[in-house]
């Protein structure tokens, strides 16, 4: 076997190598973001977002989730602010008569004051925000990969 041969070999077995890594990676990410897909499901049925938001399939157009009345910040995460009231926030962008982009928030579920929510309801509120952004990114990143992938 020639130099060249052997090396033509050992690139073959590093890119085999490189692929089964990223099948797996690739796996592991679907895998992810199916149950945490699922899991949003179940606490929008939970939290009865349904109300407010009758199509599952639409909430993700949404620009941006935020909650009202609870910490989610490192430094203050899961911490009630007494005297303020728990929201779901849902934002959105529109123009007004100007021209201007303007911010539009809407309530997607309202629990009442931060003193009398139970324990699992705010981490069940908490879990839904914080799952509605992980599978936001993954749509964020889906678009910026397809967007790449036309450069090449």
């Amino acid at each position: 076997m020639t130099s060249i041969e052997k090396l033509d070999l050992l690139l073959h077995k590093v890119e085999k190598k490189l692929e089964q890594k990223n099948s797996t990676n690739s796996t592991l990410t679907n895998t992810l973001r199916e149950d945490n897909f699922k899991r949003i499901f179940t606490l929008y049925e939970k939290l009865e977002i349904a109300k407010k938001h009758d199509n599952f399939e639409t909430l993700f157009e949404y620009k941006a989730m935020n909650l009202s009345g609870i910490g989610l910040k490192n430094d203050d995460f899961g911490e009630i602010r007494p005297g303020k009231y728990v929201q779901i926030i849902t934002i959105t962008y529109d123009t007004n008569k100007n021209g201007k982009r303007v911010a539009k928030n809407s309530s997607l579920g309202y629990y009442g004051k931060t003193e009398k929510l139970e324990a699992q309801l705010k981490n069940d509120i908490i879990e839904f925000v914080l799952r509605w952004r992980y599978e936001k990114s993954f749509r964020q990143s889906e678009h910026y990969q397809h967007l790449i992938s036309k450069l090449q």
